[in-house]
């Protein structure tokens, strides 16, 4: 009999999906594969930008595989499908999303799981957004802010450690402190499921007109 639980997990490097798989292992299930989807294009994962070599770095200090999806927009979904297809052939039970309450994120957790045979699992969903974040620096991982759309808050903000001091400052200036809107990006550097800090260079910035970056390489 199967006692042991594994999963694999949408991951982007950034605090909400670190904090699910944070949450999944405290709970008991057993890490197979870190899933991110990779710009075929640009040469980075979607969202949050880091390259293939921060990737090597990541799996080595969290000693989970990451298994990367090269895809383009239109591929998107089904790379996504045949890669969990892959996963639960090796033997993954569910997949663990970092999401929290917009409803249109979890239809489309649940159609992909629904068309491979994996359960979905959210441990965030439906938690305040609030407290999901200081739950999150109060145990412990260390993040910064590596993607800022200038459109909704201010770019200044950009390479800052994300501390509960930063989150009492957005809000007051009225941001989501999850940034689940988009307002900003973040990538883990350290904490509870990193065997070793990585190493981010977080003094210069690059603007393209709206979005303000810090490269994660």
């Amino acid at each position: 009999m199967k006692n042991t639980v594994k999963f694999t997990a949408a991951y982007s490097g950034g605090k909400d999906s670190t904090f699910a798989i944070y949450k999944a292992v405290s709970m008991g299930l057993e890490p197979q594969s870190l899933l991110m989807t990779y710009n075929k294009d640009k040469e980075r994962t979607w969202f949050h930008g880091i390259d293939r070599g921060m990737i090597v770095r990541l799996a080595e200090s969290l000693k989970i595989p990451i298994k990367l999806i090269p895809t383009s927009g239109n591929e998107y979904e089904a790379n996504f499908e045949k890669t969990l297809l892959e996963e639960r052939r090796k033997g993954a039970d569910v997949c663990v999303f970092g999401d929290i309450d917009i409803q249109a994120h979890l239809d489309w957790n649940e159609e992909r799981c629904n068309n491979t045979g994996l359960k979905p699992f959210l441990p965030l969903w439906q938690q305040a957004r609030e407290q999901v974040v200081y739950d999150f620096i109060d145990s412990g991982f260390i993040t910064y802010i590596t993607v800022i759309d200038t459109e909704k808050m201010d770019g200044s903000h950009i390479g800052k450690p994300l501390t509960r001091e930063l989150v009492s400052q957005l809000k007051s200036e009225g941001i989501d402190v999850c940034g689940e809107n988009g307002e900003y990006h973040t990538f883990v550097c350290d904490g509870p499921l990193f065997n070793r800090p990585i190493q981010l260079d977080t003094g210069t910035a690059s603007f393209d007109g709206r979005y303000v970056r810090i490269k994660i390489a």
